[in-house]
């Protein structure tokens, strides 16, 4: 299995002019930041199954309890050629740690997008993209996100911190899995559990201490729980709890002056005066002054690369 971090992605994410009216919509974080650590596999749905570059715009309309994807007049549909298709990239996604849709859009959105009635009204219930529902049914541990949510700095740190997550998952699977390798796996992620998800922290402790799971079942059920857990965004609190746990570590080797620094900038953390990497940076410069093996392999001190920037922004 290759080592890099693949990504699927809406080609009009990344420039390309596959739109309906010729253009593309390029996020600038998935082309100027995030491109330099993954690796892209663009898909135009609506050009795949054979849609014109410019093109007459498609809605989802409801047609008594079904969904038609077609012109607004009603002519055009596309619903069966967009979930064939969209069927046929999920068994492709399988091999993906992650993945970007547009937003809003009848084929690609995740959520919010616009159902119509025959008579062109919009309804209150909003739909999911025809070929992005494929693909998020068929792989539901798949992190997956919207181009507009990567605007938000939270979503974007929680997004791909889950697409590290993954892939390191799907390393250690390709590698061959084993008890020790799964108890090695939970410790090093423990304090991101803990900054995500408490009581999913104390659950899947207990899964894993379970002798009556065949490995399989313990590693299936471990899997599942750790990236719903994930996908619960770290609060202010739940960062300030685990920097807690952490500043503990050094409680003998600090002086005086140096814990009350560090509790300072923790407090000043939750207060909304610092950024969360400024309590962090201190840390890991204890950390290297004071050597601790089982700190040094959390993953939460450097959940990503570090050139992305991600912590900066809350």
């Amino acid at each position: 299995m290759s080592q890099d971090i693949v990504i699927g992605i809406s080609a009009c994410l990344l420039g390309e002019n596959v739109r309906f009216d010729g253009g593309s919509k390029t996020s600038q974080f998935c082309v100027s930041e995030l491109e330099q650590h993954v690796r892209y596999q663009a898909f135009c749905p609506e050009v795949a199954v054979g849609l014109p570059v410019p093109r007459k715009t498609i809605r989802q309309i409801r047609q008594g309890d079904v969904i038609r994807v077609s012109r607004p007049d009603g002519t055009g549909d596309v619903t069966e050629a967009l979930a064939a298709y969209g069927k046929k990239v999920a068994q492709l996604a399988s091999g993906f740690s992650g993945y970007v849709f547009c937003a809003k859009s009848p084929s690609c959105g995740m959520e919010r997008v616009k159902i119509y009635d025959a008579d062109g009204q919009a309804l209150p219930a909003n739909g999911t993209g025809v070929f992005a529902n494929e693909i998020i049914k068929a792989n539901p541990l798949l992190p997956c996100e919207e181009n507009g949510r990567l605007n938000d700095a939270v979503l974007r740190e929680n997004f791909i911190a889950r697409v590290f997550v993954y892939h390191s998952w799907r390393m250690l699977t390709a590698s061959g899995l084993s008890r020790h390798k799964l108890m090695s796996f939970h410790s090093r992620h423990k304090y991101m559990l803990m900054s995500h998800d408490l009581l999913a922290l104390k659950s899947l402790g207990r899964l894993l201490a379970d002798d009556t799971l065949t490995l399989d079942e313990m590693a299936g059920r471990y899997i599942s729980g750790l990236m719903a857990a994930l996908k619960k965004t770290a609060t202010r609190k739940k960062h300030v709890n685990t920097l807690q746990h952490l500043q503990g570590y050094f409680s003998r080797q600090l002086t005086k002056a140096q814990r009350q620094e560090l509790t300072e900038q923790i407090d000043d953390y939750r207060k909304g005066l610092l950024p969360l990497m400024a309590p962090l940076t201190l840390i890991k410069h204890y950390l290297l002054s004071y050597p601790q093996a089982y700190l040094a392999q959390q993953t939460y001190l450097t959940p990503h690369p570090a050139q992305l920037k991600l912590r900066y922004g809350f």
